[in-house]
């Protein structure tokens, strides 16, 4: 400063205003104590880039720009602006680019800040030397007494803190002891609960065995009633056939017959006499009538047993309708079995895996209560 701002320095001399009154808080803090963040981010940023030395650079900077309002104010002005007005001016992010800027022209070079280093330390040292002894020792001791009653206060903050972690790692092996045990407990519940579910898919398959073993007793009844009902009618239909062609052919050969007696009594002289035109259509006609009725109670007893047997078809159709609806009965019956059976047995899955999941947790587990699967009866 003395060689760079002389009228500014000789001002400061004048006020008995001392560098560590105003610049110690910079070089302690970085400038973060009273400047504005944006022009701290370029401090920083300096400082990273070339050193330490930027610290020096801003700080003269600091005082070139300011120096005009420095240079009239008196002790108590200077440092309120220091501490008031300084910090304000630079606000505006545009004032502290500008500031940078001035502050990476200015030159320090490292050579003089070692110099300037040396000379401090051999007047230290001077100083030292000119000292009174006792005064030194005074000094020296007191140091010492504080470094003392620092470094038993620190024991004493390190024992006490060794005590309470010890306390802590105590309660917390406790806390984990008792978690343990309510895992293991858990553990075996979930184990014996898993034995129990077992058993019950156990029990389940069994069920389901005599469930399809049942229902293929049923289905294989059913395909051989269907089958020896299908044979029935097949019989039926070949008999109604016969007895249709049997009823055909004896109403044929009854008429050739028939021709065969008129041809007979025509040809017959006597017989021609006997029977007049009236006659013969009586004779012909009572004939025929006795004919006719023989044929009618044929065809009478034919149509008896053709309607037996039609009635039988019926029946027999009937029975198989009914076995049909019977069979899809225990179709669907079998169907919503299963149906109910693979839903009862994903639920027990789940909710087994689930069982297991939460045992092997973190967390200690809520014993959650079995869920026994729908049971269906045979």
């Amino acid at each position: 400063m003395e060689e760079q701002l002389p009228d500014l320095h000789s001002h400061f001399c004048d006020l008995n205003l001392e560098a560590h009154m105003y610049a110690s808080q910079w070089f302690l803090t970085l400038f973060t104590a009273k400047f504005p963040l944006c022009m701290v981010f370029h401090i920083i940023d300096l400082l990273l880039c070339e050193g330490l030395n930027i610290i020096f650079h801003v700080a003269l900077a600091l005082l070139k720009t300011s120096k005009e309002d420095l240079l009239q104010a008196d002790f108590e002005g200077a440092l309120k602006f220091f501490r008031v007005q300084l910090p304000k001016r630079y606000r505006a992010e545009e004032n502290a680019r500008r500031l940078m800027e001035q502050a990476c022209n200015i030159k320090v070079p490292t050579k003089k800040l070692k110099k300037y280093e040396k000379e401090y330390q051999t007047m230290r040292e001077s100083q030292l030397q000119q000292e009174d002894p006792m005064d030194r020792y005074k000094r020296e001791n007191r140091r010492l007494q504080e470094a003392s009653m620092r470094l038993e206060q620190e024991n004493d903050d390190l024992a006490h803190e060794l005590v309470t972690s010890k306390i802590a790692l105590r309660n917390d092996l406790d806390q984990a002891e008792d978690k343990a045990d309510v895992l293991n407990k858990e553990l075996l519940l979930t184990k014996q609960r898993l034995v129990e579910t077992e058993e019950e898919k156990r029990k389940q398959e069994e069920e389901t065995a005599q469930l399809k073993e049942v229902f293929r007793k049923q289905l294989e009844k059913a395909e051989y009633e269907i089958k020896k009902t299908t044979a029935i009618i097949a019989e039926y239909k070949q008999i109604c056939s016969q007895l249709s062609t049997r009823l055909e052919k004896q109403q044929a050969a009854s008429k050739e017959e028939l021709e065969v007696v008129k041809g007979k009594m025509m040809a017959c002289k006597h017989c021609s006499d006997i029977f007049s035109k009236e006659g013969a259509l009586k004779l012909a006609a009572t004939s025929r009538e006795d004919q006719g009725i023989e044929t009618d109670d044929e065809k009478d007893s034919l149509k008896k047993q053709l309607r037996e047997m039609e009635l039988e078809l019926a029946q027999t159709k009937l029975q198989l309708v009914e076995a049909k609806c019977k069979i899809q009965e225990l179709e669907h019956q079998r169907g919503a079995l299963m149906n109910e059976i693979q839903a009862a047995k994903n639920s027990w899955f789940s909710k087994t895996l689930n069982s297991i999941k939460t045992a092997t947790g973190t967390q200690p587990l809520q014993p959650a209560p079995v869920t026994q699967p729908p049971k269906e009866s045979t």
